[in-house]
């Protein structure tokens, strides 16, 4: 019995004198955490969606703190955009940097009614799987697989499937340019691109890659890479069979004309009635 309790009475001085030296090991190596980062927390949407390029909220709170005047002007939260930088810049005496609003577009046309299918897919609804295993409905092996991962994906709610066209959509006034689909396209269709002047923007719906006949079998709006666009604006350049519009190129200086000029109708323009771009 003595040996139990004197077994008992070591186990706690041992327990209690390591609790100690952990105690103080604690204090002496503890850090402290700036109060700010919890204030910039709270001003920070919370969608912890990394499209700031950091962890989540906290973390990107963390590197606001840590940055001085030149650095916090690299650092820029879609989610909240400019209101919310605002905010944090003044929270932090620095000045917010003026950033244009951007937006996720689909580089792809290829509807239900210009990309009609052209093979049945009965498998689970999954645009990485479908890319996996087949070149998808329209033949396109570069096109939208109409799957809706990209739906999925989105925190936002600021794409759905269009009942009509049977590809993705996307509503502006959500989108948050976070990347979520950008991300998640097993065929890279998505880009975040500059909102533009009165929403005016203009890009090639397109990325296939196939040579032009062929593509245009496959999709009546696919580019066809006949260069008519490059004659245009010297900016934009066609390689792999693809026309490519740099965000540098003006859509209120050549937008009109390049969708006029487009053979195929694979250069859209945002912003403008249908009609007025053709004119």
């Amino acid at each position: 019995m003595d040996i139990i309790v004197s077994d008992v009475i070591a186990l706690g001085l041992i327990a209690f004198l390591s609790a100690m030296v952990l105690y103080f090991v604690s204090q002496k190596f503890k850090v402290e955490e700036n109060p700010k980062i919890d204030e910039i927390e709270q001003i920070l949407p919370g969608a912890n969606c990394g499209a700031c390029g950091k962890a989540g909220c906290r973390n990107f709170a963390e590197a606001c703190i840590k940055a001085d005047a030149e650095g916090f002007k690299n650092l820029y939260c879609p989610v909240g955009g400019a209101s919310t930088m605002k905010k944090v810049a003044d929270s932090l005496g620095f000045i917010a940097t003026e950033k244009e609003e951007t937006v996720a577009v689909l580089k792809c046309n290829g509807t239900c009614q210009n990309a009609p299918a052209k093979l049945a897919y009965d498998a689970p609804v999954s645009c990485r799987l479908a890319n996996l295993i087949s070149v998808g409905q329209s033949g396109c092996p570069n096109g939208c697989l109409r799957q809706g991962d990209c739906v999925k994906a989105c925190p936002f709610g600021a794409l759905s499937i269009n009942p009509e066209t049977g590809i993705p959509q996307v509503d502006e006034t959500k989108c948050t340019s976070c990347g979520a689909c950008v991300k998640m396209c097993p065929r890279g269709l998505f880009e975040i691109r500059p909102k533009g002047k009165n929403g005016q923007r203009v890009y090639v719906a397109c990325s296939n890659k196939q040579k032009g006949a062929v593509a245009r079998k496959n999709c009546s709006a696919a580019c066809i890479g006949c260069m008519k666009c490059t004659k245009i604006c010297d900016k934009i350049k066609v390689e792999n069979n693809l026309s490519y519009i740099p965000v540098s190129v003006s859509a209120q200086e050549f937008g009109a004309e390049l969708v006029r000029t487009c053979p195929t109708g694979a250069i859209v323009m945002t912003g403008v009635e249908k009609e007025n771009a053709h004119d």
